[in-house]
């Protein structure tokens, strides 16, 4: 057996998201079979002294299957007034479900603004290592109602991973309709392998993913990979498997060669850096100078004002901004000792000079430890 899958035995606190595509049918309306297989599996991932967290997709979905419609709504409105509709027939199921097995859930609706404040961010992880401590499974979904961002353009993907970093969780595994991580779409391409293991999410194993154009879905496995970065940043190992298959999370958890495991950092990043690296949404850009560049990747240093080319975007003192080089490409971000206005009228200078200007004593635009550059 891997050395890498023989270590997912010792997984104790298990974060498990299933998406839309394998809690739905084509008709939009819940899968009941395929809820009970999931909470089956988790019960006895539970029964054998795991913690678990599900984060669940479907509302939407669920919604959709309620009100009798053929489509997926267009409107914002529309979307959230039919997710309102769906969170509660979800947790109605997972309740009747999970009661089954003698085991007591709570739902947690969260959005991007309680991981974007720090304060509301550790509140969200106290209160999830809580519901564990006894014994609850906490039920996450994004609060579609309210999140207008998520709906649009977002995934529960990514909020798995953020989930999974908060619990500092020892597995991370998302269930989804295809068997893993493959060389070209199963689904068009027949000669397409699947991977066992990805050491690394480089930007090779990134070009392997194909968007999804289904009506109920809203990742892709784009969105996937971007959760294994920060899951593996984060130090937790995760596994993209296909969740129709039978006792997929008991054959995960025993070590078994199934989906594809993506590996943890051993240089993962501490509690305060992974809140700054995916806790928080970016309100401006700085583009820096070559000079800077390398000061901050190869050396260690701080963001001076005099390596600042550019600044777009309007932002405060104190909130997150990213760095990236003349191309574009973003290669670090953190939170800013000035507003958007006072570095635009400060970008380029020396420090003395930046304090003369500003009237006041100017240190760095970005210090070192508010700061995570990607490696």
């Amino acid at each position: 057996m891997d050395v890498r899958r023989e270590a997912l035995k010792s997984a104790r606190t298990v974060v498990v998201k299933v998406g839309s595509r394998t809690l739905t049918h084509e008709t939009g309306k819940l899968n009941l079979r395929m809820m009970e297989k999931i909470v089956r599996e988790l019960a006895d991932l539970a029964n054998q002294g795991c913690q678990v967290v599900l984060v669940s997709s479907g509302a939407v979905a669920a919604g959709i299957g309620r009100l009798g419609l053929v489509a997926k709504p267009q409107t914002m409105p529309e979307k959230q007034a039919v997710a309102a509709v769906g969170q509660g027939l979800l947790i109605q199921m997972y309740e009747k479900l999970f009661a089954e097995y003698g085991l007591v859930v709570a739902q947690v609706l969260l959005t991007r603004d309680d991981f974007d404040d720090r304060k509301r961010y550790l509140n969200s992880g106290n209160t999830l290592q809580a519901l564990l401590r006894y014994g609850v499974v906490p039920v996450i979904n994004e609060n579609d109602t309210v999140a207008v961002e998520e709906i649009e353009f977002g995934d529960n993907d990514s909020l798995s991973a953020m989930v999974a970093s908060i619990l500092h969780a020892d597995l991370l595994v998302l269930l989804t309709d295809i068997g893993g991580l493959y060389t070209d779409n199963p689904k068009t391409n027949p000669e397409a392998e699947l991977l066992s293991v990805v050491e690394q999410v480089t930007p090779e194993i990134k070009k392997l993913a194909t968007d999804t154009n289904e009506a109920l879905a809203t990742g892709g496995m784009i969105t996937k990979l971007m959760a294994a970065e920060m899951a593996c940043h984060s130090g937790v190992p995760m596994v993209i498997a296909n969740g129709k298959e039978a006792n997929i999370l008991q054959r995960i958890v025993d070590g078994e060669d199934v989906g594809t495991l993506f590996c943890a950092r051993t240089n993962s990043l501490e509690s305060r850096k992974r809140w700054i690296a995916y806790g928080q949404m970016t309100h401006g850009r700085l583009m820096v100078d070559e000079g800077a560049r390398k000061a901050l990747l190869a050396e260690g240093k701080s963001l001076l004002p005099t390596g600042i080319v550019k600044v777009t975007g309007t932002f405060t003192q104190g909130e997150m901004v990213a760095i990236e080089d003349k191309e574009g490409h973003e290669f670090a971000r953190g939170l800013v000792n000035f507003s958007s206005e006072d570095l635009q009228t400060i970008q380029g200078m020396r420090t003395e000079n930046a304090s003369d200007v500003l009237q006041r004593v100017c240190g760095e635009a970005v210090h070192r430890n508010n700061m995570v550059v990607n490696s």
